[in-house]
């Protein structure tokens, strides 16, 4: 007790946090060492010490987060949104930061200096230095052979190969010096690093471009910096296990910072949710909405007068990023930044992928107290993560084709026609042209950025969903349609479908159903319609009653027309 006491005193006599990380991990090494030699000597659970350091390192922490977050939104405001290279065999436990995870993957009082061998834990402290040496002193002197382990990995003559062929197929060739050797630097060597085969070599240039980097992770400098971030988290919680939550809580924070940031940037657009087509989930809007309401600090200003308690939290939260001005997602020819669009995106999956990895690491030593904070946090933010695809590829994807063009080309075309039709109208040619051109499109921006499948047919469905709404909208707007006419409409959808399906392997063709019901509904008599637009209700009220005002005159008189009318009305009702 009176040695706890004596270290107590130091320790909350000094102010811990202008240590600089490193350091801090440090001292809370050695007192985590002598709590062992506590234990082992006496018995004792060293309490005293226990509650010193947590009070210390809780401080500490909030300290160093708040000054993290601060750092994340500046570079995620300095983001350009490139690739950042690294290998197709990256993992995070080649990381300087994930060390100590190899050497221990379950958590323990100091994982990053646990002796590697399995025979030297049943040993005792006092049994491994009877014989000399200073468990403190070994304690620095380990650390420099850490640091010399990840500086000396600077040269692998295997690296050479695959760096080459890296910047030869992906493009690499303009990304700056400092990033490539970044990562290179932080390579521990412990893994055997496969060269490439000039066969290897040529086979890849004869196969498709987006199929080189099958394997190679997309993320950028800020990803790696935030994973880096987590592993540093991760070793202090590792060290002190009393923090454990409040460390996992602000590793959250990193997760929903980063997510926000990709929405904020990338995918927030009113527009969206007027489509009806259910583009961000509602378990996507909840945890979009509860980051801005308790991490984002969206006053522009101090308020004087506002009360202690607010300016608090104010502490607690971080102002809402801004994307850089060098971001352009204005072009068409870029396809309204979708290489920087798939670099964001898919970069938040893959750090998405990471705490994945790391679930049953926090799960072990989060209290069981607090578990469920965590099984949500997976379950309702880390999960979410891919769902962010959807709004952010749809809006390059209403853009990528000129659908407003389709509709002017299809109100001048005459639907009342007398004879039956042998050759489609010109809009669905120059549809046809707009797909064309979004493949082409589509891949240059595979030279820039490996475009993964699941985005790819993201895309494609978005734009193919979307012309085919505009297809029923076109229709919709016609205001004499004879039964040849109908019959039109089927033979211009036919010729689309049949072009369409040689340009993209998605099947079955989205929203289909949608186009080929509508133009059926044409044929309906009275009750089979009344019962057919109580069933549809996927048809905005204008398409309905566009419906059946065409077919007055023909099948439909006009006691019928107002009855069907109706019925559109009480259906539309419920939405007021």
């Amino acid at each position: 007790m009176d040695v706890q006491l004596k270290v107590k005193t130091y320790l909350l006599g000094t102010d811990l946090s202008i240590f600089k990380y490193d350091d801090f991990i440090f001292v809370l090494d050695i007192i985590s060492r002598l709590m062992q030699v506590g234990e082992e000597f006496c018995g004792s659970k060293s309490e005293v010490l226990q509650e010193s350091i947590r009070k210390q390192s809780v401080n500490y922490f909030k300290n160093y987060h708040r000054t993290r977050l601060d750092e994340l939104r500046m570079f995620l405001e300095n983001e350009t949104w490139e690739l950042c290279p690294v290998k197709s065999n990256f993992s995070i436990l080649q990381l300087h930061e994930f060390k100590f995870m190899e050497q221990s993957r379950s958590p323990s009082v100091s994982p990053s200096k646990q002796p590697a061998s399995a025979s030297s834990k049943t040993v005792t402290l006092f049994e491994q230095y009877c014989s000399g040496g200073n468990p403190f002193e070994i304690q620095a002197n380990h650390k420099d052979e850490e640091t010399e382990d990840v500086l000396a990995s600077n040269g692998y003559e295997s690296d050479e190969q695959e760096k080459s062929a890296y910047q030869e197929y992906d493009s690499d060739s303009d990304v700056p010096e400092e990033l490539k050797r970044d990562y290179v630097d932080e390579q521990t060597g412990d893994a055997p690093v496969k060269s490439i085969s000039r066969e290897t070599l040529k086979s890849r240039k004869k196969s498709d471009y987006s199929l080189n980097k099958v394997n190679a992770p997309i993320l950028t400098n800020t990803t790696l910096n935030v994973i880096r971030l987590v592993g540093k988290y991760m070793q202090m919680m590792n060290i002190l296990k009393p923090i454990a939550f409040d460390v996992i809580h602000f590793m959250s924070q990193l997760f929903d910072y980063y997510l926000y940031a990709i929405y904020t940037f990338f995918g927030r657009n009113d527009s969206l949710e007027s489509t009806g087509l259910g583009l961000s989930s509602s378990r996507l809007r909840t945890t979009l909405n509860r980051i801005q309401e308790s991490l984002i600090d969206l006053e522009v200003s101090v308020d004087p007068t506002a009360t202690l308690t607010a300016a608090e939290e104010r502490k607690e939260k971080v102002p809402s990023p801004h994307l850089s001005h060098l971001v352009v997602l204005t072009s068409g020819d870029t396809l309204y930044g979708l290489a920087e669009r798939v670099v964001a995106t898919e970069s938040l999956v893959f750090l998405a992928e990471q705490f994945e990895f790391l679930q049953p690491h926090l799960d072990a030593v989060m209290p069981a107290a607090k578990k469920p904070f965590l099984q949500q946090f997976y379950s309702q933010t880390v999960s979410t993560a891919s769902e962010l695809r959807k709004p952010i590829y749809w809006i390059v994807a209403g853009k990528a084709i000129d659908y407003e063009q389709m509709l002017l080309l299809m109100a001048n075309v005459k639907w009342d026609v007398k004879e039956i039709m042998s050759q489609h109208n010109v809009y669905v040619d120059a549809l046809l042209k707009e797909f064309e051109q979004f493949n082409r499109r589509l891949n240059e921006v595979s030279k820039r950025v490996r475009i993964p499948l699941p985005v790819s047919n993201i895309l494609w469905e978005h734009c193919i969903r979307l012309a085919n709404r505009t297809i029923v909208e076109g229709y919709a707007n016609v205001k004499k349609c004879s039964n040849e006419g109908r019959a039109l409409m089927q033979l211009d959808f036919q010729q689309f479908l049949m072009k369409l399906e040689k340009l993209t392997d998605i099947r079955p063709i989205p929203d289909k159903e949608f186009v080929e019901t509508y133009i059926k509904a044409y044929y309906l008599t009275e009750n089979d319609m009344e019962r057919w637009i109580k069933e549809h209700r996927e048809y905005s009220m204008k398409q309905l009653t566009n419906l059946v005002n065409v077919c007055l005159g023909s099948h439909i008189n006009k006691k019928a027309r107002q009855k069907l009318l109706a019925a559109i009305d009480d259906i539309d009702r419920p939405k007021r």
